[in-house]
């Protein structure tokens, strides 16, 4: 170096620190690169949650949970089948009641019946003889509930006059079961005896019974307690009232004699037997 060169300013230059070169300056389009690539929460939300880890703990509650709340379904199913009776009207209410009794009284009548027959065989010194005068009228019984034979007694007629037309099979087959369950033992309608597997359909302008078509004026002899079988005829909402409501006249009489002859042919099994045989 030349003595020409090493002047102050050159030896002060020679002796300063070097200058540092300057930081560069972040782009503003890495930064919002780095700020998008972050999760959001609803990402860390939904990351936290799928794939679902259960532990056993978990998994026993929610085994005992599920078997809480099948067992509480179940219990509100119950509940639910008495919603009918706790909806009925009072004399919905009124008439099931006294059918309940009527049925409960014809059940201890029986019974009572029953146990005066063995008591009849027992004391009887001739008991073969007993035994077959039992069995005759045993039959008799069984002959008027099959409408094979002819049958006399109390009862009542309820007539129905449906000038209108509108009186249907089911209306008629609601006063069958109406009566049977106040405890009437013969019925005939219109000439036809009304047995355990009658049954009645819609005919044109008329209503066919077993096959047997009627029209009106519909006339039904019922053999039974006529005092119970007109109260529950009459009973509100029942078969009277809503006869009435589609304009039918309907009228019941009581009688000390009604006699039902209209029979039907016993029907001989195609393949039951005595098992006795």
């Amino acid at each position: 170096m030349s003595e020409k060169d090493d002047t102050p300013t050159t030896r002060l230059r020679r002796e300063l620190p070097q200058e540092v070169p300057p930081v560069a300056a972040e782009e503003p389009g890495e930064a919002v690169r780095e700020e998008e690539s972050k999760p959001t929460g609803r990402q860390r939300l939904a990351q936290g949650l799928w794939p679902p880890r259960f532990t056993r703990a978990q998994l026993i509650v929610a085994l005992l949970l599920f078997g809480l709340g099948f067992g509480l379904a179940v219990q509100v199913a119950s509940n639910n089948d008495d919603s009918a009776l706790r909806g009925a009207r009072q004399e919905d209410l009124v008439r099931i009641l006294d059918e309940l009794d009527d049925r409960t009284q014809r059940l201890e009548e029986e019974k009572q019946g029953l146990e005066d027959q063995r008591t009849e065989l027992e004391n009887s010194s001739d008991q073969a003889e007993e035994a077959r005068k039992q069995t005759v009228e045993k039959e008799r019984q069984l002959g008027i509930l099959a409408g094979t034979v002819a049958a006399q007694g109390p009862g009542i007629t309820l007539t129905i006059n449906d000038t209108k037309g509108t009186v249907e099979a089911d209306m008629l087959l609601d006063a069958i079961q109406e009566l049977r369950a106040a405890g009437a033992e013969a019925i005939q309608v219109n000439g036809v005896r009304v047995v355990a597997n009658t049954y009645l359909t819609d005919s044109g302008d008329g209503i066919s019974v077993d096959g047997n078509k009627i029209t009106q004026p519909f006339r039904f002899k019922v053999i039974g307690n006529p005092q119970d079988l007109e109260p529950a005829l009459n009973i509100p909402g029942g078969v009277v009232q809503t006869l009435e409501k589609e304009q039918a006249t309907v009228a019941v009489e009581r009688a000390d004699k009604i006699v039902v002859d209209a029979l039907r042919a016993a029907k001989q099994p195609d393949y039951a037997r005595s098992s006795s045989q």
